[in-house]
């Protein structure tokens, strides 16, 4: 892990931008894995818990429990070595709570007294340091050294902050485009732009730029941008769906729960981070829907649903009360699955099929057929 992983508060209720910590699983120096559970937020509408993307350890917590925490705030931060502690929260032994009041500083700039003094002692224009991150001693040094060793004002774009706006999407195909139109509509992120691997760099899509392909995600995540949402929808190979994920966790990307203004999701659902859920959709009382899954356009995911980690509920489908899909699942156009069904590990079933009966792990349900047949 080359720098440390922001962890990312998901937009849980599109009319909520902000949502209570209501439990916190780890501690700062924790060892966590790719989807253990770090803490559980809670809105008017909803209870969910928010899960690591990566394996690492929990460095620079922020947030404590009773916080009201903004969507894309930095929870915390994933890194290679607990030692990343000393960097990213506090500095060199400043005390957590030491920040400069906000109306003495230019807006957006978060720093703590210690840095904000050697600042002043550096002759540094607070106006000149990047906003965003919570600034400590340490990253005013680098600031002044880099600023130092060379004449170019922009100097202070090379640090690592994050824009909590800006938001990128990984793919520019069909899926993509749905993506665009949604996240528009939700109106609480900035996009920057479309990532394709197929694509030149230079077009357009739905009038966003085209910034080439995943070797763009690191100048990307230098500018501060450290959102994106996976258009990948890996209808035919679900495994490029999920390295998409990986290689956005290795460049340090968060990706955000993103929910059409016109879909319905319970109070009581559990929505993971990555998750989209698209127009008309329904997601029922205590259905859990795991990291990155997708629940299309119209699809009905009924009460104490469980849906695995990148799964894809295809338009349409319907899934009665208590139905259990498992990761890298697919459900086709029009499905329908029948009350208390476990449906196992990627597994394919085909559009417009009924399932009356558990389908084992990878099992495939022809188009149009009754399982089981």
């Amino acid at each position: 892990m080359p720098m440390p992983v922001p962890v990312t508060i998901p937009l849980l209720n599109p009319n909520e931008p902000e949502a209570r910590l209501i439990s916190l699983a780890v501690s700062a120096g924790d060892r966590v894995s790719a989807g253990d559970t770090l803490c559980t937020l809670e809105t008017t509408k909803s209870a969910v818990e928010v899960a690591a993307e990566a394996d690492g350890y929990v460095v620079g917590l922020r947030l404590k429990v009773g916080d009201l925490a903004r969507a894309g705030e930095v929870l915390c931060y994933l890194a290679d070595t607990p030692r990343a502690k000393a960097l990213e929260a506090h500095g060199e032994g400043e005390p957590a709570g030491a920040v400069s009041a906000p109306g003495e500083l230019p807006p957006g700039l978060r720093i703590t007294q210690p840095a904000r003094a050697l600042a002043e002692e550096l002759g540094i224009d607070l106006r000149e340091l990047p906003c965003g991150p919570l600034l400590t001693e340490i990253a005013v040094r680098k600031f002044y050294s880099e600023r130092s060793a060379s004449p170019e004002p922009e100097t202070a774009t090379t640090m690592a902050t994050f824009d909590p706006g800006a938001l990128v999407v990984y793919g520019g195909g069909g899926h993509g485009k749905s993506l665009i139109d949604l996240v528009r509509a939700l109106g609480s992120y900035r996009l920057v732009g479309v990532v394709d691997d197929g694509l030149a760099e230079g077009g357009t899509i739905m009038g966003l730029p085209v910034l080439g392909g995943g070797e763009a995600l690191d100048e990307l995540a230098e500018r501060g941008v450290r959102l994106a949402v996976n258009a990948i929808g890996g209808i035919g190979d679900v495994s490029v769906r999920v390295k998409i994920f990986e290689r956005l966790a290795r460049a340090g990307f968060a990706c955000p729960t993103v929910i059409h203004p016109q879909a319905f999701v319970e109070p009581s659902a559990r929505l993971e981070a990555g998750v989209q859920v698209f127009p008309h959709a329904y997601v029922g009382s205590e259905a859990s829907v795991g990291f990155g899954a997708i629940v299309n356009t119209g699809a009905i995911v009924s009460h104490d649903c469980s849906i695995g980690a990148n799964a894809n509920i295809s338009p349409g489908a319907v899934l009665a009360g208590a139905v259990k899909v498992g990761r890298e699942v697919l459900i086709g156009m029009g499905a329908t699955i029948n009350l208390g069904v476990e449906v196992g590990a990627r597994a394919r079933i085909g559009n417009g099929a009924t399932v009356k009966a558990d389908v084992p792990e990878r099992g495939i349900v022809r188009a149009g057929a009754v399982w089981p047949e």
